[in-house]
């Protein structure tokens, strides 16, 4: 964010010194350019009075010395044009500007009219040409010839480009100090846009112990901040509440619990009559189901302290569950395979993939009436398939649902939980837990990060 703001500013405080400097770059062309020129004019306004003299007199000498003199000093040739074309006097030999189509245009202009031409030269330091300076000797009807002056102008393009520079740092120097005041600045802005963000990143993760900086910054995220934490005040104390009523409803409930399962299994043998024994059976059924209630809801309770993740051996899982899920589908009849590559990885909530594959395992050999359930895994992902009835697609849908049970299972025990939880453990840790249609049968797809080492089994 710091090096988007930068980006930003820098070129805001570009375009302003160039909105300020190019009008006065121009200003310093004009006012050379006329500098340079008044000073040509000042000298050929001189030399014209001295031709005007030495033409009326016919002493030309003292005007050839003066004009030689002056090429020589200052290295600018001159020359004295007759009404006619003719050049009459040149500081240098050869010297014909009446060749140049530039000087013929300028000198029309001043033998025709009497009218000093316009300078036609502007002192921008990509204009090379010399500044060509033409003052007619007579007035109006009078004019007798035209005094040339052939200036180059090296001398004032580098005084443009001298001047331009000190410009250029005039303006750039604010600039470039205006930079290193905002990158502070700017530092000292987002620094506490940066901890929210971070304290809001971990307690998107759960955590609930971390606070945003109320110290350093301007006081509008100060004040933000403290509304953050406040916020997450308020947020933790209710989940703490939520989380300390469901614990403390669970414990205080399994006493009496347990005295009712204990006061419907001393009257097994008072009960007498078909009817009566089924009555009792249902009793001490709901009495389990009401156990397996408080358990679920525990180990929601849980679930909610789950903040960060860690890597598990799928191996060493497996080492560990199989046999359990081995005698599961013996005792009903199932036959289970298992298929994944040695030296699997993935990210899982601590303790959460061992117990999201035994829900998974018991629903498929317990609740899908199949024959075989294969459980797979490749590239961060875990598969338990079976053969047996699935779900349609609207009951695959509500089947992530918190006590949800599909029609058919009503009878079957359970608390309809168990594949909730195991979602929300799987999102806990990155990932995605999703049913699809393995036709016949139910995929149950986990999708975590993982990596891979070693052979494939």
């Amino acid at each position: 964010m710091l090096r988007r703001l930068l980006v930003i500013t820098v070129p805001l405080l570009v375009a302003l010194v160039a909105a300020l400097g190019i009008p006065l770059a121009s200003a310093v062309v004009q006012r050379e350019t006329q500098t340079t020129y008044l000073d040509r004019l000042g000298d050929a306004s001189r030399f014209a009075s001295l031709g005007e003299s030495a033409l009326q007199s016919g002493r030309l000498e003292a005007l050839s010395q003066e004009i030689q003199g002056y090429d020589h000093l200052y290295d600018i040739p001159v020359a004295l044009v007759s009404a006619d074309r003719r050049i009459l006097l040149a500081s240098r030999l050869e010297f014909d500007p009446t060749k140049d189509p530039e000087v013929t245009t300028a000198l029309d202009t001043a033998l025709n009219g009497g009218v000093r031409p316009e300078p036609g030269y502007s002192g921008w330091p990509w204009r090379t040409g010399p500044m060509v300076v033409v003052e007619p000797v007579g007035r109006d009807s009078e004019v007798v010839a035209a005094v040339i002056t052939i200036s180059q102008t090296n001398g004032l393009r580098s005084e443009v480009l001298r001047q331009w520079g000190l410009l250029a740092l005039a303006g750039l120097a604010p600039m470039f100090a205006v930079v290193a005041a905002a990158w502070p600045m700017s530092r000292w802005v987002l620094r506490p846009i940066g901890r929210l963000d971070e304290a809001t990143a971990a307690v998107a993760q759960g955590n609930l112990e971390v606070r945003a900086d109320e110290v350093g910054g301007p006081q509008e995220l100060r004040r933000l901040a403290r509304s953050f934490n406040t916020m997450v005040d308020v947020v933790g104390k209710a989940l703490n509440r939520q989380k300390a009523f469901v614990a403390d409803a669970s414990h205080q409930l399994r006493n009496p619990l347990a005295s009712l399962r204990l006061a419907v299994d001393n009257l097994e043998p008072h009960v007498e009559g078909e009817h009566a024994r089924e009555a009792h059976q249902i009793a001490v059924e709901e009495a389990e189901e009401m156990g397996r209630v408080l358990d679920t809801l525990l180990a929601a309770t849980r679930l909610d302290s789950a903040r960060q993740t860690e890597p598990v051996e799928i191996d060493q899982l497996l080492t560990t569950h199989r046999p359990a899920w081995q005698a599961l589908a013996s005792k009903s009849g199932v036959d289970l395979k298992i298929d994944i590559p040695a030296g699997l990885t993935m990210q899982e909530p601590p303790g959460g993939l061992g117990s999201v594959l035994d829900e998974l395992v018991s629903n498929a050999i317990r609740l899908s009436n199949a024959s075989e359930v294969v459980i797979t895994g490749r590239h961060g992902e875990l598969h338990v398939v079976d053969n047996g009835d699935g779900l349609s697609a609207e009951e695959r849908e509500l089947a992530l649902q918190r006590f949800w049970r599909a029609t058919k299972h009503q009878n079957v025990a359970g608390t309809g939980m168990g594949l909730a939880i195991c979602a929300e453990l799987i999102e806990s840790a990155g990932g995605t837990l999703t049913l699809h249609d393995a036709g016949p049968g139910l995929d149950v797809k986990v999708a975590l990060s993982a990596s891979r080492n070693g052979t494939s089994a």
